[in-house]
């Protein structure tokens, strides 16, 4: 087992595992999608990318003379495929409203690089789009300035993802998705997912164990109230009950990829890519919000940001636009995180909202903060240790 020295090198789940994906990533991919099949328009898809602050390459927007003299805004997110200018989505209005450039870096926000950024006084990112688990490893090691909700509105997001060190932007779901075609009637929650015997088949779940100990806890039988603190040990026997019929996947495509092919009837999969395997193998796979786990990305701001973090708090602040947030959930799939924008989601895609509030009522939260606690062995955090029990019991 790596110890805590071996481990504290690596920041963020792109660190420890370079061939897995982030949901974000994700999302740059199944928007490209979308574009190349004719789905989306190049404005809407430049649009989507904008906001999410997507681009293989750094972007500066804006022309006039105004914002030439102005201080830059950099925001930092994992890239994706090529843009040619930014949307008038969050840009180009902040840009106006405060007269400072926006500029996007697709470069990816590792831990390590903000890290090691913060720490070599040399920081040349302003907000970064991260996840609840690297804001809480970022936050120990005194790298991050704290969120000034007197210019961020704590009411446009779920209490459980305003964070001292960093908030929600937009919001995501784990869920039961089942090749209803192949099975003689639907799961209803993560109990028959761990049914082999009545709902014969393979199973995927997750090469690393975020989104999945939760499910593993709500099919021994915990409660949404009582999955935290998880017991790692009852985790792993979950595991090892099922782990002859599971494939393990690291990206949303090679989620979907096992549905298409067959070799999975179930999976605990990202809600996104549930949403595309319905569209496109005909209704055959859907999925239940039921026992759905709900996390959010986050927005962190470096300490000693280039432009200052007033500024970075006022960008922050104006992405909270649920007009905005409706714009890129439409594109690429990922939920509002400000609750006034579940009315103004169109009522054809209620269904796939996590946010929506009947669908909260059916998922569970998940926490963040417990996944950097302690866990009691040696000095390794909760998210350390089952990261190593979780693969060491997908391997043995």
């Amino acid at each position: 087992m790596k110890s805590r020295k071996d481990l504290s090198k690596t920041l963020y789940e792109k660190d420890l595992y370079p061939d897995e994906q982030s949901f974000a990533e994700d999302c740059a991919a199944i928007a490209a999608e979308r574009l190349a099949r004719g789905e989306i328009d190049r404005r809407s898809f430049v649009k989507a990318m904008a906001m999410l602050g997507l681009a293989p390459v750094a972007l500066k927007l804006g022309t006039g003379s105004a914002a030439a003299q102005a201080k830059e805004l950099v925001v930092v997110n994992w890239g994706g495929p090529a843009v040619e200018a930014y949307a008038n989505a969050w840009g180009v209005p902040f840009e106006k409203a405060t007269g400072t450039k926006v500029v996007i870096d697709g470069t990816g926000p590792l831990g390590s690089k903000i890290r090691a950024m913060v720490e070599a006084k040399a920081v040349t990112w302003d907000v970064c789009d991260t996840g609840t688990g690297t804001t809480l490893v970022l936050q120990t090691h005194d790298v991050l300035e704290p969120i000034d909700y007197s210019i961020v509105d704590k009411s446009k997001m779920a209490p459980d993802f305003a964070y001292e060190y960093g908030c929600a932007n937009y919001m995501f779901s784990f869920v039961l998705a089942y090749n209803k075609a192949k099975l003689s009637e639907a799961p209803k929650d993560w109990k028959d997912f761990w049914d082999l015997k009545k709902f014969p088949g393979g199973r995927t779940l997750r090469k690393q164990p975020n989104g999945m100990l939760e499910a593993c806890m709500l099919a021994a039988g915990k409660s949404h109230k009582d999955v935290y603190p998880i017991d790692l040990n009852l985790a792993m026997s979950k595991l090892k009950e099922i782990k002859s019929a599971v494939v393990a996947w690291g990206s949303g495509s090679q989620s979907q990829e096992l549905f298409r092919t067959g070799e999975v009837v179930m999976g605990n999969i990202w809600h996104t890519r549930a949403n595309l395997l319905t569209r496109d193998m005909a209704g055959d796979v859907t999925w239940t919000w039921k026992d759905g786990i709900v996390t959010a990305g986050m927005w962190n701001v470096p300490k000693g940001n280039p432009a200052g973090k007033e500024t970075a708090m006022k960008f922050i602040a104006s992405a909270q636009d649920p007009a905005g947030q409706i714009e890129l959930f439409k594109v690429m799939g990922n939920g509002p995180a400000n609750p006034a924008a579940a009315d103004m989601v169109p009522a054809d895609m209620k269904h796939i909202d996590p946010g929506q509030p009947e669908n909260m009522k059916l998922q569970m939260i998940q926490s963040g903060p417990w996944y950097q606690e302690p866990s009691g062995k040696g000095k390794l955090t909760n998210d350390e240790l089952s990261r190593e029990m979780w693969l060491d019991t997908l391997s043995s």
